[in-house]
């Protein structure tokens, strides 16, 4: 493959990135048809049905937010599922409505478990939404140019200026992953949420 074709590649997988991660602004449940998910698909680690079913964990969670009228008018809660663990980012401003989002996320059928995150505070900005849907943009752009891992492997979810990966990786992927993000300019703390292959 000449130089120029890899050139070419690297940049038609850094504006699919961007693509997906303009079209999942402000809705993290977001189903993407086509070519896209089937590229996606058969990189990931999960199986097709695995897959499928995180984003049904995902809009199912964020339907049943939704419908709690103190959590749809006082909190701005996202949820992310990969391989039925979900993920639960955001801020509420009372720690009763913490456990009231996440109760709900726990009772979506299929979850395996649930990775609390979220603040105690008032809803953040839109610019700093906005931020955050440009720091996941960017993190995944700079996960495209390492040599060794398949950054259509790694989930990223900014929320805050604080990144989370999730994924099925091994340690040594995972530790180039997490290294990589904590360098992207803008990023304040980097969690891992990976599984590991042993």
């Amino acid at each position: 493959m000449t130089q120029i074709s890899c050139r070419l590649q690297s940049l038609a997988r850094v504006l699919l990135v961007v693509y997906l991660s303009t079209m999942a602004a402000g809705c993290t449940g977001v189903l993407v048809g086509g070519a896209a998910t089937s590229a996606i698909v058969v990189h990931d680690e999960r199986t097709t049905g695995a897959f499928i079913e995180d984003q049904a964990i995902e809009l199912k969670a964020l339907d049943a937010l939704r419908k709690n009228a103190e959590l749809k008018e006082q909190t701005h809660i996202g949820v992310t599922s990969y391989n039925q663990v979900a993920l639960v980012t955001g801020q509420a401003p009372t720690d009763k409505l913490r456990r009231a989002a996440i109760a709900l996320v726990s009772q979506v059928e299929k979850v395996r478990h649930v990775y609390d995150e979220i603040q105690i505070a008032a809803p953040n900005s839109m610019i700093t939404r906005s931020s955050d849907t440009l720091l996941t943009a960017k993190v995944k752009t700079k996960l495209f140019t390492l040599d060794g891992l398949d950054a259509t492997r790694v989930k990223v979810v900014s929320e805050n200026g604080t990144v989370f990966l999730m994924g099925i990786l091994d340690r040594a992927q995972a530790a180039t992953a997490a290294d990589a993000a904590s360098t992207v300019g803008g990023v304040q703390k980097v969690v891992k949420l990976f599984e590991y292959k042993e």
